[in-house]
């Protein structure tokens, strides 16, 4: 084969992979894009359950909204009880500090009334003891008065008036001897003691005075027994 023949050869071979290929690419159409690189796929990759997702999303968006809305509603309503503990809580530590003001004010008071019943107990028992006292003391006045009994003034009046005229000195002697006896004993109650003071009680002042006078000088101390029991003497009414 010469020359000639290798060329047309070739170039009938070139046409022929030529036309070949210009039928392929229009049955076929232009060959598909190299894959993109691995970030490429996973982002896209999250569009096919996008797709899938965009058929229910109204349901799933009613399930959120009504999750969010017992979200919102379970949040509020903690909020809410939370307040109301805090609320019953400081509730409560005013009204125990208010019972602890109270208890404390109740515990003055006691301690007050105890030393308030202390001080009347103490008071009570002086009053008592003065009560004693005082009924000591009557008894022991009524014990040393000299009564004079409604059937004897008679008497005794008459007598005075016999001594309102006798002499002051010898009135004096008669009342001396009366109570000489029981002058000397010590005893100054009782029996002629008592009819003498008696006497002197109903006998008028100035002649008393005059006699008193007159018995001082000899016995003084029976004249200051007389004094005292003329102060004792009572009269029955």
């Amino acid at each position: 084969m010469n020359k000639k023949q290798i060329i047309i050869a070739a170039g009938a071979g070139l046409l022929s992979f030529g036309v070949t290929f210009a039928a392929a690419f229009m049955l076929l159409g232009p060959a598909p894009p190299p894959p993109e690189p691995a970030a490429s796929q996973q982002t896209e990759t999250p569009e096919q359950p996008t797709v899938e997702s965009t058929a229910v999303f109204p349901a799933d968006m009613q399930i959120t909204e009504r999750r969010e809305t017992k979200k919102g509603l379970s949040e509020k309503r903690l909020n809410s009880l939370v307040y109301e503990v805090r609320e019953k809580i400081n509730d409560y530590q005013g009204k125990v500090r208010g019972l602890e003001v109270r208890e404390a004010r109740l515990q003055m008071t006691q301690e007050t009334l105890k030393n308030d019943i202390d001080e009347l107990n103490g008071i009570r028992v002086e009053l008592a003891t003065l009560v004693v006292n005082l009924k000591e003391q009557r008894k022991l006045l009524l014990e040393t008065r000299t009564q004079i009994e409604e059937s004897e003034k008679a008497n005794l009046a008459s007598i005075a008036a016999t001594y309102d005229k006798m002499d002051p000195a010898s009135a004096s002697k008669i009342i001396r001897n009366m109570c000489a006896s029981q002058v000397e004993t010590g005893r100054v109650r009782g029996g002629a003691m008592d009819d003498a003071v008696k006497i002197l009680f109903y006998m008028t002042e100035r002649t008393k005075a005059k006699l008193l006078a007159e018995l001082v000088a000899t016995e003084p101390k029976l004249t200051a027994v007389l004094c005292q029991r003329l102060k004792e003497i009572v009269e029955q009414k």
